[in-house]
């Protein structure tokens, strides 16, 4: 009679520790410190201190330089409130809505045509054309329009040869639109071009093998696929034209006050009020930090440029 015996059982095989995971703790928490520290540290001085100091002013009503900062209440987002004041808050979205929506009807042209058209050779050159124009001062630009612009300007001197009448421009929303359009079509054209850059062109030729006329392969093939830089790019011309200052100031005039000139008067206007200026500060991050969730919702997120 013989005796089986069974074999010992193997040990449990450890997994091989990786180098991260050889490093302690502390070491790990240490080196990312390190790499985040300096630019947390300039985030936490530059904009959350700053932003609690605004929103802790914002709760005290009437301060003015050099009063203690006792906060009281919600007053003076009480009188943001005020018809006077939504009118300058809804001029001012109406003038950023206004922009995104010309610059999306004159980008979008232009970034098909180079993106899609253009030689390759003469893309980067095309582009640099567009970018140009953000390498002068806004300021420079603004009264450049204001020559073109006023009643003696280049604009109506050339419309004169031909008989028409002069235009009234100069300290009306139009121009205001057309300064705010000029200062911020780069953007639209640039994101715009790194989404249709990666279009599916296979799509559009069997769009038009399956007989699909252009509009409906535009609004059916391009557009889907292009949306996500559609969002992008529209919602950064309107955080951007929403804060504007240089554009309504000089172009506009007394008729339109926007936001940012508004706060701009309660910091350091004849009567400042820094409270109320406050509380408009903090709506507009409010709002601009809602138009910045939905783009980082929305937009292309793996658009390059």
């Amino acid at each position: 009679m013989s005796i089986t015996t069974n074999p010992p059982p193997e040990p449990p095989k450890l997994k091989p520790q990786t180098e991260a995971s050889k490093k302690p703790f502390g070491s790990r928490w240490l080196g990312q410190l390190v790499l985040l520290g300096p630019a947390g540290i300039w985030l936490l001085l530059l904009l959350v201190v700053p932003t609690l100091v605004i929103l802790e002013l914002s709760l005290v009503a009437d301060i003015r330089p050099g009063d203690v900062v006792n906060p009281d209440g919600f007053a003076n987002y009480l009188r943001a409130f005020a018809p006077l004041n939504l009118t300058v808050i809804g001029r001012s979205i109406s003038f950023a809505l206004g922009t995104t929506i010309g610059c999306l009807i004159l980008g979008f042209p232009v970034a098909y045509w180079i993106a899609l058209q253009a030689p390759k050779k003469w893309r980067n050159l095309l582009l640099l054309g567009f970018i140009l124009p953000l390498w002068t001062s806004s300021l420079l630009r603004s009264y450049a329009w204001i020559t073109i612009l006023r009643r003696t300007g280049v604009l109506n001197s050339i419309i004169g040869i031909i008989g028409i009448p002069p235009l009234e421009l100069m300290n009306e929303p139009p121009a205001v639109l057309i300064g705010m359009t000029y200062s911020f079509l780069p953007y639209m054209v640039l994101i715009l071009y790194a989404s249709l850059e990666k279009l599916d062109r296979r799509l559009l030729e069997a769009s038009a093998d399956l007989g699909a006329t252009p509009p409906e392969t535009f609004l059916r093939v391009t557009v889907p696929q292009v949306f996500p830089g559609i969002a992008a790019g529209g919602l950064l011309v309107f955080i951007t034209s929403l804060g504007d200052f240089i554009n309504p100031e000089l172009l506009g005039g007394a008729s339109s006050m926007t936001v940012a000139r508004l706060i701009y008067n309660q910091f350091l206007g004849q009567t400042p009020n820094w409270g109320f200026g406050s509380a408009l500060s903090t709506l507009l991050i409010l709002l601009v930090s809602i138009a910045i969730a939905l783009l980082l919702k929305y937009g292309d997120r793996d658009a390059k440029v």
